[in-house]
């Protein structure tokens, strides 16, 4: 027991370090109430407390931070944010129109942004039907889905 209490420091320390180096890939704060409630542990055992009170000390002291500082910490961080949407998100109801006409299932459709995309009808879309549904060259289109590199469209109101 006197080795534990003797060698603890060199644990602490291992553990603030390696909880130090998870935090910095993960980015979640709970790893760094891990390290500061480690370094808890080994001040209270540099002022002489046995190990076990080590412990405690660094588990109270752990929970207590993710419990009270960790929440407001993570609001901070995501308050920042940019609420465009972006890449496939960004797509999702833009409007386009058609320039390679959508027959059979297949077609181009070029949209706002300027993107030229394969296109596809939605088989549940008005213009769907058992014949094949087509949609010719100018026809407004709108992007209901994203498969892959093909958009899946619906017909659109002319404006």
């Amino acid at each position: 027991m006197d080795v534990i209490a003797h060698y603890a420091w060199i644990v602490w320390i291992a553990l603030v370090l390696i909880f130090v180096i998870v935090e910095v890939t993960t980015l979640e704060f709970t790893f760094l109430m891990l390290a500061i409630g480690s370094v808890g542990g080994l001040l209270t055992g540099l002022f002489g407390a046995p190990w076990w009170l080590q412990v405690i000390v660094a588990a109270v002291l752990s929970v207590l931070l993710l419990f009270t500082v960790r929440p407001p910490l993570l609001r901070a961080l995501k308050r920042g944010g940019d609420p465009t949407p972006s890449n496939v998100e960004a797509l999702l109801g833009q409007r386009g129109t058609v320039v390679v006409p959508i027959v059979d299932e297949r077609g181009q459709v070029k949209l706002q942004n300027g993107e030229t995309w394969t296109a596809r009808l939605l088989s549940n879309s008005p213009a769907s039907s058992t014949a094949g549904p087509t949609l010719d060259t100018g026809s407004p289109v709108i992007v209901t889905a994203i498969e892959g590199s093909t958009a899946f469209v619906v017909p659109a109101e002319r404006n």
